[in-house]
């Protein structure tokens, strides 16, 4: 049994017991967090919603907070003397599938 779901902007395919990286939640480690799933198959049954499927819920648990890896950004124009350099980390949360379902 599968389902997609939505955060962040980004769609997941996820399972139980599964651990995935996703966008920053206002969470704490520890705490469960709900998604609405797009969309379930079980073996023999495909529901998908519009947009999303009622009545069905997928459970994760809040696993860590970090940083991604960092990008170096660098800018400049030609034939001058401007450049700039700037670095990002993009904050994720990680999280573990804990039942998909009612």
């Amino acid at each position: 049994m599968y389902a997609i779901i939505q955060t962040g902007g980004k769609q997941y395919k996820v399972q139980a017991n599964d651990v995935l990286e996703v966008e920053k939640l206002d969470a704490e480690v520890g705490k469960k967090v709900e998604f609405t799933p797009l969309m379930i198959c079980d073996d023999a049954k495909v529901s998908v919603g519009t947009p999303e499927v009622s009545g069905q819920k997928v459970v994760a648990e809040v696993v860590e907070h970090g940083k991604g890896e960092k990008l170096n950004i660098f800018t400049y124009k030609k034939k001058n003397t401007h450049h700039k350099a700037q670095g990002h980390r993009q904050p994720y949360t990680k999280i573990k599938i804990i039942s998909i379902g009612k």
